[in-house]
């Protein structure tokens, strides 16, 4: 009997690794797995809305938000990554520094537009900067990414002079130079978990897929996409 692929959903931020991850959980396991990537907020609707999928992988407190809902199973959720934000100009622009907390506001009040996302990251970056007593300063310069666009899309065709977006998001976007990550005592941190959806037909094959994926074997992918084992 030929195995059911794993249906997956989840958000832009971690595709690369899980195209990565679910590639060679194939290999050796024979188990097919198809994880759609889009944006958090479409791929949190599209499960609210029943669609079947066996598992999905967002943010922490978005799978939570689903197990409330009753969209994820309880007691199903399982972390896999830790991921930081970076910034990024376009390839070949002066490179403003942004090692300190202080040097990163100079920047972001010097630039003349400015790019987030629509997910997690982006939320607690509006917060920062409102924290700073800046927001309504730069707000005219604020360019939002729609939902499933890397900002360093933008970034790469000048629409954005400085970019913010997960590392994961940033390192395989070509036409851009990366600055590095946020300064470590402003870093914004997001926790990307997998949760069993309640319309979903294989768990037990979902739950083997995951402990896979948070093995030690799965580790140096998760750092070489830009992030941390969970």
């Amino acid at each position: 009997m030929v195995q059911a692929a794993i249906q997956g959903i989840s958000s832009m931020a971690t595709r690369a690794l899980l195209a990565e991850l679910t590639e060679a959980y194939t290999a050796r396991s024979g188990v097919p797995v198809a994880i759609e990537s889009v944006g958090g907020v479409d791929a949190a609707r599209r499960v609210q809305a029943g669609e079947a999928f066996d598992v999905v992988i967002l943010a922490a407190d978005a799978i939570d938000r689903l197990i409330a809902a009753g969209c994820v199973r309880p007691g199903s959720r399982v972390d896999l990554v830790h991921s930081g934000v970076a910034a990024a100009v376009r390839a070949g622009a002066p490179r403003p520094d942004i090692g300190s907390e202080a040097a990163l506001r100079e920047a972001v009040l010097a630039a003349r537009t400015l790019g987030w996302s629509t997910g997690p990251s982006g939320v607690a970056l509006a917060r920062l900067f409102e924290r700073w007593g800046i927001a309504d300063e730069i707000g005219p310069r604020v360019v939002t990414a729609p939902p499933g666009v890397p900002v360093g899309a933008l970034v790469a065709r000048g629409e954005v002079e400085l970019g913010f977006q997960q590392l994961s998001e940033l390192i395989h976007v070509e036409g851009i130079a990366l600055l590095g990550t946020l300064p470590p005592e402003i870093q914004i941190t997001t926790t990307f978990s997998a949760g069993l959806c309640t319309a979903g037909t294989q768990p037990e094959a979902v739950q083997a897929m995951l402990a896979f994926m948070t093995s030690p074997e799965a580790d140096e992918a998760k750092r070489r996409q830009g992030m941390t084992p969970a």
